[in-house]
């Protein structure tokens, strides 16, 4: 079977965002003692950022921007936050990156505008076949190493997990799950804990925070790996309301 890639993620294939049209999404600069990295993370309310455990693994401070869908243009609407205070999922492990999420607390409670607002949490579980957003800055193509200024959106559909088995095997638990683009639309190196959402009801509902990608690079056609989010909606409520 294929091996995943822990690494970052970028967007294949996608869209440039409008200002504001993805108000609860968060560029991440990760510091650890010996690396720096980029992620991607959703606001979910005006303390919390969620994104992936990979990337908060070891990390000893971040730089996060929110309400702007530029990484360095100039942007009034843009709010800059540093943190070092985290939660790594207490059974995240970083060899089968299962439970793979985490939750960034902010030092100051950020303020709501039109461009910063946060994403709802699912209130049931994600079917199969569901037609699904995934968000990132991360690179756009596998000979460009570098992050996109523009936040990008790639609509990619939920495979079920019996699908996915078939390129990863039995590495793909309950609580992940596989996208897939047409061709080779996706997730790359950059856009790890970047948003996977499904608009409802006028809504967005973060369903999926990317996880992995193939071994075989972003620009194969093999899914790409998020987590689910619901199953664990009890442990990020715990969090966020202790």
């Amino acid at each position: 079977s294929t091996y995943f890639r822990l690494l970052g993620t970028r967007i294949i294939g996608g869209d440039d965002a409008r200002a504001g049209q993805f108000p609860f999404a968060a560029a991440i600069y990760v510091q650890t003692d010996s690396s720096r990295s980029f992620c991607g993370g959703a606001l979910l309310s005006r303390e919390w950022v969620i994104t992936s455990g990979n990337c908060v693994n070891k990390a000893s401070i971040f730089t996060i921007q929110i309400g702007s869908h530029t990484l360095t243009n100039s942007d009034p609407e843009r709010e800059t936050f540093t943190s070092s205070e985290y939660v790594l999922h207490p059974d995240f492990n970083p060899d089968t990156i299962e439970n793979d999420i985490a939750l960034i607390k902010l030092r100051m409670p950020v303020t709501f505008t039109a461009y910063i607002q946060p994403v709802n949490l699912p209130a049931v579980s994600l079917l199969n076949e569901s037609t699904v957003t995934a968000l990132g800055w991360g690179q756009t193509s596998d000979s460009d190493p570098g992050l996109s200024n523009y936040l990008q959106f790639v609509n990619v559909s939920v495979l079920s997990n019996a699908e996915c088995k078939i390129y990863y095997g039995d590495q793909i638990s309950d609580n992940m799950g596989c996208m897939e683009g047409n061709y080779n639309e996706g997730t790359c190196i950059g856009d790890n804990g970047g948003a996977l959402v499904e608009y409802l009801h006028k809504f967005y509902w973060i369903v999926g925070i990317a996880s992995f990608i193939s071994s075989n690079g972003c620009e194969s056609t093999d899914p790409s790996g998020f987590t689910r989010t619901y199953p664990y909606t009890d442990w990020i409520y715990s969090v966020i309301n202790s």
